[in-house]
């Protein structure tokens, strides 16, 4: 598992990582495709701009947001 903490404290992935994320969005929690591309507009490409993108559009459950965060811890 790679992820840098950057000087400002927000979380930075690898390419690899970042795409598996994108896949356990849509394999696991069943997020739309519509949902993703909505959040993937903004230019933050970090794991917590983009889940919170997701939970603060009301693209996602706060349920689905925990699991979010337990899988970023996990995997």
């Amino acid at each position: 598992m790679i992820i840098h903490s950057t000087q400002g404290g927000e979380i930075q992935m690898t390419p690899s990582r970042y795409s598996r994320l994108i896949h356990f969005l849509q394999e696991d929690l069943a997020i739309s495709a519509a949902s993703l591309a909505v959040a993937l507009r903004h230019p933050e490409k970090d794991p917590g701009s983009l889940t919170m993108t997701l939970w603060r559009y009301g693209l996602i459950t706060l349920d689905q947001l925990e699991k979010i965060y337990d899988w970023l811890e996990t995997a």
